[in-house]
């Protein structure tokens, strides 16, 4: 889970509002140290999905609150982009969102033998996930190292 007033969390509570008044879902916000580079990732999702247009756009639209309100103090560069396959799911509304849908799991340790799961998503409640893997698991979010859509399986 991502830690409370990163940098992260101040750049989704600045451009949160602008993504919804272009119709777009925040999907994730990283600000991650690539070698000597920093990088700003927006994750963006929409309904019947993404266009390079709406990237463009929300890019566009956050480019001068972001200078504005400075929440970045070094130099970065920003990306907009789809969270494609496989998506991570980070957040406990990602699993809210994504219940009924094929997730794989990972767990930082082993859970009846097995370090990795693959279920249908039943529902997120208090912090714990149930996953229907066979029998049903209840998983806390601590739990797990990683978890992501199981989407791209077939590819």
């Amino acid at each position: 889970m991502p830690k409370a007033n990163t940098t992260a969390d101040r750049v989704r509570a600045l451009i949160q509002p602008i993504a919804e008044e272009l119709g777009l879902m925040l999907w994730d916000v990283r600000f991650v140290k690539e070698g000597a580079s920093w990088f700003l990732r927006i994750f963006i999702d929409a309904d019947g999905g993404v266009t390079i247009e709406d990237c463009e756009r929300l890019s566009r639209a956050v480019d001068g609150p972001l200078d504005e309100a400075d929440p970045i103090e070094q130099s970065y560069y920003l990306e907009v982009s789809s969270p494609g396959l496989g998506r991570e799911l980070t957040r406990p509304e990602h699993f809210i969102w994504m219940q009924g849908e094929e997730i794989a799991v990972r767990l930082y340790a082993p859970v009846d033998g097995q370090k990795e799961l693959t279920g249908i998503l039943e529902g997120y409640e208090n912090g714990e996930l149930i996953l229907g893997c066979g029998e049903t698991k209840r998983i806390a979010l601590k739990e797990i190292s990683k978890a992501r859509l199981n989407d791209d399986r077939d590819l």
